[in-house]
């Protein structure tokens, strides 16, 4: 359909609502995104009409709830184009996913092993491979940055051998908003017979990756960074990975069969899909995929790619103003700050004026090591956004300057 951001922010509830008496600028869409009229009532039909458990039941209730999630399976699938709808696991999000990973690998790692994670990671993508580290003997190895965000792909490759057994690494910079070469790193780690995991969190709701296109071993993300609900996100695990990692969790579903004596497991997806799921959380995560390629990827990107643009160019005209992450290739995310002023300051008289943006580490502490700071203002922008809304931040962040300077 046509790109008209006004019937596009008409979506969005919250969109309409004021904040200390201003009208709402929401700019911290790389923390969570907004959720649009058509997921919302999706997860009221569910609790107000099929609510039941799945899998399980033969009554009517349970059929069309599992119906209505494996649906929900197949669209996600679809989306990312993965081979087979099995090797789409519900989790709880994209820390559960890497953590399921982790687990996982526990079991396949010896001492003297290596894995490697980029500099620019979320936490999420740095300490559970510590505690698998820790765990098993294996050595933790990083790819370096430079100073404009983006990796060190030289580097990369002196890291690379056949000591290296997983390669670990973000599609997007949650605090820079730099696009790593994902189809370059995930090709030469293969090379050497490494697998590959991407942290797709802050990607998915900017670009539509191809799964197999990629080559990928295990891709994770949320649904509540495009446009879903929050504690539901998935894990796409290649079949020969699912067939050989072993259960994340015992219980409920993840059976064939249990005696006193021996358990067998099932086969993919259910083997990591212990317990009742968030059933509506994966059902509504269906929902928000059907209304983002209403709208379109690309439409998406052209929109948010013109607000980093212009939000680049106006928040560089302030005096003392610099950009934390100035590489080629960027989403909608600008980290700043001013100088001699702490970023949290900034942040707090910002949202005094109906603002919100994210000011801190933003769970990337090695980042901003890097750069010497104790943190950075973030405003990430999401396809709902305007240019008048960038025009409302500059002059917030000018008065804030003013005030503090």
């Amino acid at each position: 359909m046509p790109f008209n951001i006004q019937k596009i922010r008409n979506d969005f509830p919250i969109l309409s609502r004021k904040v200390n008496g201003y009208p709402l600028v929401y700019l911290d869409n790389a923390a969570t995104s907004q959720k649009p009229q058509q997921v919302i009532d999706c997860i009221v039909d569910y609790y107000s009409n099929y609510n039941a458990n799945i899998h399980r039941g033969v009554h009517t209730l349970s059929q069309e709830a599992t119906d209505a999630y494996e649906v929900a399976r197949h669209k996600i699938q679809t989306h990312f184009n993965a081979k087979e709808a099995y090797e789409i696991i519900f989790t709880a999000g994209t820390t559960h996913g890497i953590n399921l990973v982790a687990n996982g690998f526990s079991e396949i790692l010896e001492k003297g092993d290596e894995i490697i994670v980029s500099a620019m990671e979320h936490h999420s993508n740095i300490v559970p491979w510590q505690m698998l580290c820790e765990k098993t003997g294996a050595i933790l190895k990083v790819i370096p940055m430079n100073e404009e965000g983006s990796l060190v792909i030289e580097e990369y490759e002196k890291l690379l051998s056949n000591k290296v057994k997983l390669v670990f690494v973000n599609h997007i910079s949650n605090a820079l908003g730099t696009i790593n070469p994902i189809a370059e790193i995930i090709e030469k780690a293969h090379k050497v017979g490494a697998a590959a995991l991407i942290d797709g969190a802050q990607s998915c709701s900017h670009i539509k990756p191809d799964l197999q296109k990629l080559d990928v071993d295990f891709y994770v993300t949320s649904a509540h960074k495009m446009c879903g609900p929050t504690g539901v996100g998935i894990l796409y695990m290649k079949e020969k990975w699912g067939n050989r990692l072993p259960p994340y969790q015992g219980g409920g579903e993840m059976i064939a069969e249990v005696t006193f004596e021996k358990t067998t497991y099932a086969g993919l997806p259910h083997k990591f899909e212990a317990g009742t799921p968030n059933i509506c959380g994966g059902i509504a995560f269906g929902a928000a995929i059907d209304y983002l390629n209403a709208i379109g990827f690309e439409a998406i990107e052209k929109h948010e790619n013109e607000l980093l643009k212009y939000a680049t160019e106006q928040l560089l005209e302030i005096e003392g103003l610099k950009i934390y992450g100035t590489g080629p290739d960027k989403t909608s995310v600008v980290s700043f700050n001013i100088e001699g002023i702490h970023p949290y300051d900034i942040g707090t008289i910002v949202d005094k004026l109906g603002i919100a943006v994210r000011t801190g580490h933003h769970c990337a502490q090695p980042i901003m090591d890097f750069y010497k700071i104790p943190g950075t203002v973030r405003a990430s922008f999401a396809f709902y956004n305007t240019l008048e809304e960038v025009d409302a931040l500059v002059n917030a962040v000018k008065k804030a300057k003013m005030m503090l300077s």
